[in-house]
């Protein structure tokens, strides 16, 4: 006869991934997003991998939503993110989106391995489930704050939505009723820990996309003949960089004054320099001749 587990599996898997949390959050690149250090294009590079990470995490909740090693913990109207980072995509990237994100590599393993267990261990799938939504609920209301203040984001939430749940009314309680559902899944203790082994599993790959991240803003993409391709600036995003505040806004003016100022203030003297400075020029085009 099967063992049965002896302790409830929600405190099995905070327990054995206790330290593989506190790894990630060491990384570089958590470290700068809680620093309030983020940029725009890690952000931006950050939700698109969270994109393709959800779409197959929620079509494999979709495939195992009747299936009792699942079923009790499928919430797809409170948890499911989908939808949230295709509306903060398209508030960052513009109605383009879909051709402007990539799937790079750590994240196409961490996409790899959810369809995997999906379709061939779906008893594992809680162990992702539990890792990613979960932590969205906790440390991932404190990272709304940093972020929103650290890219000067609207107050009203939009480039936000993935940290919103509108379906979730108390954020303490709904945490306790998925912990208690977790814990009456159908499983022995080699099942529980199995499904501890993915959990950690699963923090594995968060930490390499993390890392892979972190390589991709420091030092750009390479491209097809290997040279390095430089961050392109992200001036064009929505208005996303304009700065908010009176000061900044103050300074602007004042430097473009200063740029104004600099021209002379007579029709007169302004004709003389033009006279001069096509002289000039035509000076330096025979002497290069």
């Amino acid at each position: 006869m099967a063992k049965r587990p002896t302790q409830d599996l929600s405190e099995a898997l905070k327990e054995a991934t206790e330290e593989l949390h506190e790894q990630a959050e060491n990384t570089q690149f958590m470290k700068s997003i809680l620093r309030g250090q983020v940029l725009l294009r890690e952000f931006k590079l950050y939700l698109a991998s969270l994109y393709y990470i959800y779409s197959a995490l929620e079509e494999e909740s979709e495939r195992n939503k009747d299936n009792p090693v699942y079923a009790p913990v499928y919430f797809p109207a409170e948890l499911n993110r989908c939808a949230t980072l295709e509306k903060d995509l398209e508030y960052f990237y513009g109605p383009t989106w879909r051709r402007e994100i990539q799937c790079h590599e750590a994240t196409q393993k961490y996409v790899d391995r959810l369809h995997h267990v999906g379709q061939y261990e779906p008893e594992l799938l809680v162990a992702h489930a539990y890792t990613r939504y979960m932590g969205d609920l906790s440390g991932g209301q404190m990272l709304r704050k940093i972020i929103q203040k650290s890219l000067n984001l609207p107050k009203t939430g939009e480039g936000l939505a993935f940290f919103e749940f509108p379906g979730i009314t108390n954020i303490s309680k709904f945490k306790q009723l998925y912990r208690a559902r977790m814990n009456t899944l159908p499983m022995d203790a080699d099942t529980e820990k199995r499904i501890t082994e993915e959990a950690k599993k699963a923090f594995l790959l968060n930490i390499e996309l993390f890392e892979e991240l972190q390589r991709l803003i420091s030092q750009g993409k390479p491209s097809a003949n290997g040279s390095a391709v430089l961050p392109k600036l992200e001036l064009h995003t929505r208005g996303i960089n304009r700065p908010h505040s009176p000061a900044a806004t103050v300074e602007n003016v004042r430097t473009q004054m200063w740029h104004k100022d600099m021209l002379p203030s007579t029709p007169l003297l302004r004709w003389v320099l033009a006279l001069f400075f096509l002289g000039t020029t035509v000076a330096v085009g025979l002497y290069a001749m």
